[in-house]
């Protein structure tokens, strides 16, 4: 897969899809379940929204990495939440409906959040390179073009051909992990002279990222004393980050494919973890609220 097509075509487009399938399954309704579960919404919104990007600059900066990956995870670490945390969360047997509305408001507000922390993070780790800071209004509106505009189309759907949108959910569902897999397998197929490199460079700090954030969604959970479903749902939200958003935004905002490299081997880190995830849940050795 060539690097144009793969960062000027394919990844906006995968993205425009999954964003849009995740506007399928949603209504009106679950941008008012703020009212119905205020707890279980306010906790997993800190998180992903403050708690998270703190992480990731610590981390970043514990880490042996080069300014622009240190970048990638700041990146990552901005991207909370996506369709691939609502597939997961159903698997799982989660709250669904607190997972996709926690999907649905982050999204939203990193609208504007994403465009403040990466530069806040290219201040930090790349000083001297100013040539590279995101023009804030422009972000915003490219931002808000790759995920408002597919997430209201999906709810448009919804209302006008509520089982159509139902129907075609489940099968976007499942294209999402296909198009982050592939996604992935494109960058790795580019970069595979330099994948081992990579991964013993940025392995680290991206499966911390994952397990402590993770292991943070549950123990706020927990303190918040969430019912089981909620608490599963909780720690998938804030454990998983939207790996596609953050390598469209490195690639193609930025033009940095060192910069995605993180958020690359992250998704595929995200896969065996909440697989390990869901075998402690069904041999109930985690959850226990």
């Amino acid at each position: 897969m060539e690097s144009n097509l793969l960062s000027a075509v394919f990844l906006p487009l995968a993205l425009f899809i999954i964003m849009m399938g995740m506007g399928l399954g949603l209504k009106i309704v679950d941008f008012q379940r703020i009212l119905i579960e205020p707890k279980g919404v306010f906790f997993g919104l800190i998180a992903q929204l403050i708690i998270l990007p703190i992480i990731g600059f610590l981390l970043a900066g514990m880490f042996s990495l080069t300014p622009e990956l240190a970048v990638g995870v700041v990146i990552l670490a901005a991207c909370p939440g996506g369709a691939t945390s609502n597939v997961i969360s159903y698997l799982l047997r989660g709250n669904v409906a607190l997972s996709v509305t926690l999907t649905a408001i982050s999204s939203l507000i990193t609208i504007i959040t994403i465009p403040l922390v990466i530069n806040l993070g290219m201040q930090t780790f790349m000083a001297t390179d100013t040539a590279l800071q995101l023009p804030i209004l422009k972000t915003i509106i490219q931002i808000a073009v790759i995920i408002f505009i597919p997430i209201v189309l999906g709810m448009l759907v919804n209302y006008y051909r509520p089982k159509l949108a139902s129907k075609l959910e489940k099968i976007v569902k499942w294209l999402s992990l296909f198009f982050l897999g592939l996604i992935i397998f494109g960058l790795l197929v580019k970069g595979r002279a330099d994948l081992l490199p990579n991964f013993l460079q940025v392995g680290g700090v991206t499966l911390s990222l994952n397990l402590v954030t993770m292991f943070l969604g549950y123990t706020l959970a927990t303190l918040a004393k969430l019912d089981e479903k909620s608490t599963k749902t909780i720690t998938v939200e804030v454990g998983i980050q939207n790996g596609t958003l953050a390598i469209t935004i490195a690639s193609v905002l930025l033009n940095s494919p060192t910069m995605a490299i993180p958020a690359g081997i992250y998704s595929l880190l995200m896969f065996v973890t909440s697989a390990g995830f869901a075998l402690l849940v069904r041999n109930r050795k985690v959850i226990s609220v």
